[in-house]
């Protein structure tokens, strides 16, 4: 991770930051942003999702989908947020290679697996913007409400 003017801490693949600062992933492409934001607290952490599942290892967390989710409830959690006052926004899941398909589709497989642990950790998804084929790039502000500033390729900025 590193801070962009002091301002901005951009997570990289497999990295993950929780705080007030607002926070950056960019070029997402098959891979998820996964924000746990705590609406109550204006406290969350992002974390760049690259594959769906761990395979039991224990290295990067918040690089699989299996582990990002509860890495980031227990640091929200160390800040005082409690479970049940968190929500959740995932940005990314494109299929960049459209050639490929079915169980190929890492966008598509790390979707469902970010929101399979969403649901059994009982975190409401309050925002998504998931698929399609063009890379995003995110910013994602703790302190005004959990607002995220999803970028995509072509240059259309949309909030959510």
């Amino acid at each position: 991770m590193q801070a962009l003017n002091d301002q901005v801490v951009i997570v990289g693949i497999g990295e993950y930051h929780v705080g007030r600062t607002a926070m950056s992933s960019i070029g997402l492409g098959s891979c998820i942003g996964l924000v746990i934001h705590d609406p109550e607290r204006d406290i969350g952490g992002l974390a760049h999702v690259m594959l769906p599942d761990s395979q039991g290892r224990t290295d990067r967390p918040a690089k699989y989908a299996d582990t990002a989710v509860g890495l980031l409830v227990g640091e929200i959690g160390r800040q005082g947020s409690k479970p049940g006052a968190l929500v959740a926004k995932i940005v990314g899941g494109a299929s960049m290679f459209q050639s490929f398909s079915g169980n190929l589709n890492i966008g598509d497989r790390n979707i469902e697996a970010v929101k399979l642990q969403l649901k059994r950790s009982n975190i409401r998804i309050a925002a998504e913007e998931t698929g399609g084929v063009q890379g995003r790039t995110i910013v994602y502000y703790p302190s005004d409400k959990g607002k995220i500033s999803v970028k995509t390729a072509d240059g259309t900025v949309r909030f959510i």
